[in-house]
């Protein structure tokens, strides 16, 4: 596979990728207000361990890795991020939250280079910045006071990039996709676990059928990023993955009749230019090396 192959294949699983994960904070919105965070969390991560082992087990795929010091750092980040994001969208609007994610592709740009040796050039500085402005854009106005949630989706936001740039790490040294599914969610699964019998309440028929539809997405969204970090640098993967903001305004448009202003269509156009700029600039980056030596 050529890297510019490469690019675009990874552009492909991000997209995938925010599909699952819209789905699944969108159940997270829908459930957070009901049960506190080890009880949803402890279920829906012991579904992903079992949804893991079937798949390791069909695949032949082993569960075992070299990395291990970078796969403990980045299972404890994961858990922090889970109860950092759970909290955030207990506390705040959807819109709020998203807006402290928006920064995570900074957060990644800025880790990047000390943690990974992977320097950011100044175009992918400048398209980073755009994106951001854009994501802005697709913000409500009128959203200017800060509290302790937003305190949550600021730690939740550092966390869940510390922990995409040490899946990057990993997946440069070996291939484990369902490892680096697996171990994250079985550390997640024990801390919740610990908690559980302080904060249970019997759960409908229903709410479990919730609790295992966010399992599978949160399965299928994270095996698609860990994939995406494999063959997109962190700083290019982390702004694509900020493509559910459109999502949301074409299912609002075309689902709901929410017609777009100036400013959404703007941040959509700024959204999804500055993305595409990153991917070509990964895709064509071979060559310019090429022409280069």
């Amino acid at each position: 596979m050529t890297v510019s192959r490469t690019a675009l294949v990874g552009a492909g699983l991000v997209a995938l990728y925010t599909g699952a994960l819209a789905a699944a904070d969108g159940i997270t919105k829908l459930v957070a207000g009901s049960y506190a965070a080890p009880q949803l969390f402890a279920l829906s991560s012991g579904l992903v361990i079992l949804l893991s082992l079937g798949a390791a087990r069909k695949s032949g795929e082993g569960l075992r890795v070299r990395s291990r010091g970078a796969m403990a750092l980045r299972s404890v980040l994961t858990v922090l991020a889970a109860i950092g994001f759970f909290q955030a969208f207990r506390l705040l609007p959807f819109a709020d939250v998203f807006l402290f994610i928006a920064l995570v592709p900074l957060f990644a740009a800025a880790l990047s280079g000390p943690a990974l040796g992977e320097p950011v050039r100044p175009a992918v500085w400048a398209a980073l910045t755009v994106g951001v402005v854009g994501l802005l854009c697709l913000m409500p106005a009128g959203r200017m006071t800060f509290d302790i949630g937003h305190l949550w989706a600021l730690f939740a936001a550092l966390t869940g990039t510390g922990s995409m740039v040490a899946a990057r790490y990993i997946a440069r040294v070996e291939r484990v996709p369902l490892a680096q599914v697996f171990w994250p969610n079985l550390a997640v699964m024990i801390c919740m676990g610990v908690a559980l019998p302080f904060v249970w309440q019997p759960m409908p028929l229903a709410d479990l059928g919730w609790v295992a539809a966010y399992a599978l997405f949160l399965f299928a969204a994270r095996w698609l990023s860990v994939e995406a970090l494999r063959l997109l640098p962190a700083y290019v993967a982390t702004p694509l993955m900020n493509l559910q903001f459109v999502w949301m305004v074409a299912i609002g448009w075309f689902g709901f009749g929410e017609l777009p202003g100036a400013a959404t269509l703007l941040g959509v156009t700024l959204v999804v230019g500055s993305s595409m700029w990153l991917v070509a600039d990964e895709a064509l980056l071979p060559a310019r090396r090429t022409a280069q030596a």
